[in-house]
């Protein structure tokens, strides 16, 4: 028994020293991807501000009714 477990384990030390090391492989790392975070409104602030001074000149407009 002893020399069945004896033969075993060098079997296995064997065959793990046998695969033991092997090729290096060096892989290169690039450079890191900046991405460009759009800001949070995308729209702006002029088309909202002109929206309301259109509607006020539309509507609000000069009266073309002659003074008496």
């Amino acid at each position: 028994m002893k020399k069945l477990i004896a033969q075993v384990m060098a079997l296995s030390f064997g065959a793990s020293a046998a695969f033991a090391g092997g090729p290096v492989v060096i892989v290169e790392e690039g450079q890191p991807e900046v991405i460009a975070e759009k800001p949070a409104s995308s729209i702006g602030i002029l088309p909202l501000l002109l929206i309301p001074i259109i509607l006020c000149v539309a509507l609000c407009g000069g009266d073309d009714d002659p003074v008496e």
